[in-house]
């Protein structure tokens, strides 16, 4: 059923690729995913690199330009929404602290701690691997890291993942999208154990 539930997000995501809106859609996409969205542009990235390998290099750059924009506006919820006018935690913060997995009150502390001795390597670090990005960049604007450093992580980051997939495309080609297809379930899986492992990660980043 999980894998069913994946397979049709994964279609839905990867159908923009036969649409001329391929590229606008991958925009939205990393725009989203770097603040509320939970699934990754990799997979339309890839279609859409593939389709085109010509144009790999720049369906990455749309896809990091989006994502950072995306990574700013998860900054902006954090040093708008966080508190209320009376200096306690919002309702969304209170939504966050209740329905995100691994997002205590005291892992904000824990983040606040990691941002203060080393802010960019904590973004940069989310941008690249698959700790959730989005939890970094909300907390990033909750905790007020200097946005400039936060900018370049990002950019840096989240150029290096993407540019990095626009680059075995265009060496390898349509194989690897035949080779996604095959072992869709398997990487399925895969994605799901990376996405809780990427939470285990935050917690034993913050010890």
């Amino acid at each position: 059923m999980r894998y069913n539930f994946m397979r049709s997000l994964y279609d839905w995501v990867l159908h923009w690729a036969h649409t001329p809106y391929g590229a606008p859609a991958l925009f939205l996409l990393a725009l989203t995913e770097s603040s509320v969205f939970p699934i990754p542009p990799d997979v339309l990235l890839i279609a859409l690199a593939v389709s085109i390998p010509a144009r790999a290099f720049k369906y990455a750059f749309i896809c990091s330009l989006g994502s950072v924009l995306g990574g700013i506006l998860g900054y902006a919820i954090g040093y708008l929404l966080w508190y209320g006018s009376d200096g306690t935690f919002s309702a969304f913060a209170r939504f966050f602290f209740d329905y995100i997995p691994g997002f205590t009150v005291q892992v904000f502390n824990l983040v606040q701690n990691k941002y203060n001795e080393n802010a960019f390597l904590a973004v940069f670090t989310a941008g690249f691997t698959p700790i959730p990005y989005k939890v970094f960049t909300i907390a990033g604007g909750v905790c007020k890291i200097n946005f400039f450093e936060f900018i370049l992580a990002s950019l840096v980051g989240r150029s290096l993942r993407f540019f990095l997939v626009a680059g075995i495309i265009w060496k390898f080609g349509e194989p690897i999208t035949r080779w996604i297809d095959k072992y869709f379930n398997k990487l399925a899986l895969l994605f799901t154990v990376l996405l809780i492992g990427g939470f285990v990660v935050v917690k034993l980043f913050l010890k």
